[in-house]
């Protein structure tokens, strides 16, 4: 018996290694692997970032960021914008229709391609806005208010960190804006008259089948 049991232990122990050092090569080659995609495609490539390229695709920024670059962006997923969605109690589709919305989008990129080992506490980096940023290293990473919670996602054409919030410049001005059924955008998220539409259109519809059924 404690042969046996000394037997299967160096079985387990021999399937561990063997499964960490898979795994291991498997992450190794992954970091090896040259990007195929450049900024644009990362982000289309990622549902979290759909309300993202919605914005990219409203500001007409797109080809800006298909290009050669390089670029690093700053990029906010979803969950991010309905944050600042909330803060602002405005629509997804509101705020891609705000007039300086790409003041905001250019505001999340730096020309040339900046990985985070190249980043030091204090340091500044001009946007593509024209306003600069500044790193915080004294903690977890930060960009001005936002904490950088994934680093170094290569594309062709740069890099991509994923923040925890939108950085809005100080040229930035929240306005009013009038929205028409062409100006609704896919941005992933429904607005709030959409859904209590789709909410009183199936009340009528019960109420249709439940009074023909009294009725019969």
């Amino acid at each position: 018996m404690e042969k046996l049991k000394t037997f299967l232990t160096g079985i387990f122990s021999l399937v561990t290694l063997l499964f960490l050092t898979f795994n291991i090569a498997s992450m190794a080659s992954a970091a090896d692997t040259d990007p195929t995609d450049d900024i644009v495609g990362v982000a289309m490539g990622n549902e979290d970032f759909s309300i993202l390229v919605s914005a990219l695709q409203k500001a007409e920024l797109v080809d800006t960021l298909k290009g050669d670059g390089p670029f690093t962006v700053f990029a906010p997923t979803n969950a991010v914008f309905e944050k600042l969605l909330t803060a602002l109690d405005i629509t997804a589709e509101e705020l891609l229709a705000q007039p300086d919305l790409a003041k905001v989008l250019t505001y999340h990129v730096v020309a040339g391609k900046v990985m985070a080992a190249d980043l030091t506490d204090g340091m500044t980096a001009a946007t593509v806005n024209g306003q600069e940023v500044t790193f915080d290293l004294s903690g977890d990473p930060m960009v001005n208010d936002a904490t950088i919670i994934t680093t170094d996602v290569a594309a062709t054409n740069g890099v991509v960190h994923v923040i925890d919030t939108i950085l809005v410049p100080d040229d930035f001005k929240l306005q009013a804006v009038e929205m028409g059924m062409d100006d609704v955008a896919e941005t992933g998220i429904e607005s709030s008259m959409a859904l209590l539409i789709g909410v009183l259109v199936t009340a009528a519809g019960l109420l249709y089948v439940v009074f023909q059924k009294k009725t019969a």
